[in-house]
């Protein structure tokens, strides 16, 4: 009954400690803010991706009434391909404000329309999103931090330090209640807001929990960390000084320190590279006998070289010959770039374990699949449809099958590529 009382008493003090609701409340504010923004951006790209639905189904219906021939209907028919976000996105938004999540393809050399993406917003380019993820990992430890620097020093001017462990009979538990208290009231004024919100966006139970679960294991990390280093018998400036240290130290100068090394000795080539090779390959094969390009294609497509070419100026066979080659010479240079990033990625993942910002960023980030290789695995999809429809088209120009409109009803989907 005696450590209920004493329950009661500190709740009651730390409701009345103006300081501590303005914490409170201003974290509350920034939760929600955080979370509110995340789920319109992700309403919006729900929203962007059905009407790209909706418009490129119309444009196929368009299209399908010029078309004379195979190859022009691979020409002039666009695809969507579309990454959309998760349930949980809304809490951390990650590479999706950096890395494409929406594609029209079409048949032609496919690297050089996966490397190429839409101008975002310059500022979220170079200082990054505020979205819930980076509040929990980088904004909160902070307020914790100015909540229990001076737990006992505050006291000790205030002039009642001796008294309070005097009455209280049992110093640690008393300061540990009342740094308690403090911690879970920041704890849920951070995850309320995102329950709420995820319970809006429908968003799995057990993705919240584990996100809870993280962020509590991060509190408490902080919060003892704090705990620790408040009870030295220093001065209050000295303890706020140390503890702004460690959080400047793993929150900004370890990772930047890490990723300039990372940088160094991973070395990959940059999607810009791919793009160029890509086109000088395409823009050289005009220039070059059909023969060379042709002989580069059944190298890798053996099953199409008893194809009987077509005597004429132009031919669709090695038109889609040489974008396919294109594809082929960047191959390499695409492989590395997605091994080189993973690399980074895997070195990055180790770094953050003594980062714990950057660790619990990653963390959400990898919960709402918006991480690296949630990035990665849907360039595997877009490849993965692209050989679907080159599937589709190649025995129709390699064996001069008449065109056939009916036909492109049974034109495979990305839709069926997920599934």
């Amino acid at each position: 009954m005696s450590y209920f009382n004493a329950l009661i008493r500190e709740v009651k003090f730390t409701a009345h400690d103006r300081s501590v609701r303005l914490w409170f409340a201003l974290i509350f504010i920034l939760s929600t803010i955080a979370v509110g923004f995340g789920l319109i951006e992700v309403e919006r790209q729900n929203t962007t991706i059905n009407a790209l639905i909706k418009t490129n189904q119309q444009e196929r219906i368009l299209e399908s009434e010029k078309l004379k021939d195979w190859g022009s209907s691979a020409y002039y028919n666009f695809h969507l391909t579309y990454d959309r976000p998760s349930d949980f996105a809304y809490a951390a938004m990650g590479q999706r404000d950096v890395q494409p999540w929406k594609h029209r393809i079409r048949l032609l050399a496919l690297e050089s329309q996966i490397y190429e993406r839409d101008v975002g917003n310059p500022s979220i380019a170079l200082v990054g999103r505020f979205d819930f993820a980076f509040l929990a990992a980088f904004i909160m430890p902070l307020v914790l931090i100015m909540l229990l620097y001076d737990l006992k020093t505050s006291e000790k001017a205030a002039g009642r330090h001796h008294l309070l462990e005097a009455t209280a009979g049992r110093p640690f538990s008393f300061w540990f209640l009342r740094a308690a208290i403090r911690v879970a009231g920041l704890f849920l004024c951070l995850i309320v807001p995102l329950i709420v919100t995820g319970i809006m966006a429908e968003t799995a139970i057990s993705t919240l929990l584990l996100a809870c679960l993280f962020i509590f294991a991060y509190i408490l990390f902080w919060a003892a960390l704090c705990f620790i280093i408040s009870a030295w018998q220093k001065p209050g400036s000295l303890i706020l000084m140390t503890l702004i240290a460690i959080w400047v130290s793993t929150s900004v100068i370890l990772p930047a320190g890490a990723r300039l090394m990372i940088d160094q000795s991973v070395s990959l080539p940059s999607g810009s590279d791919i793009l160029m090779l890509q086109r000088e390959t395409v823009n050289d094969a005009w220039d070059l006998p059909r023969e060379v390009t042709m002989e580069a294609f059944f190298e890798h497509h053996p099953e199409w070289s008893s194809y009987e070419p077509i005597k004429s100026s132009f031919e669709w066979q090695w038109y889609y010959a040489f974008q396919q080659v294109g594809d082929q010479q960047t191959e390499p240079l695409s492989t590395a770039y997605q091994e080189g990033r993973l690399r980074r990625n895997g070195i990055a993942t180790w770094v953050s374990l003594i980062a714990p910002p950057s660790l619990l960023e990653r963390t959400l980030q990898s919960l709402a699949n918006t991480d690296l290789k949630a990035s990665i695995r849907y360039e595997k999809e877009v490849r993965a449809y692209h050989a679907a429809l080159r599937a589709f088209y190649y025995p129709k120009f390699f064996h001069n099958e008449p065109f056939d409109a009916a036909l492109l009803e049974k034109l495979p989907t990305f839709e069926s590529i997920l599934h």
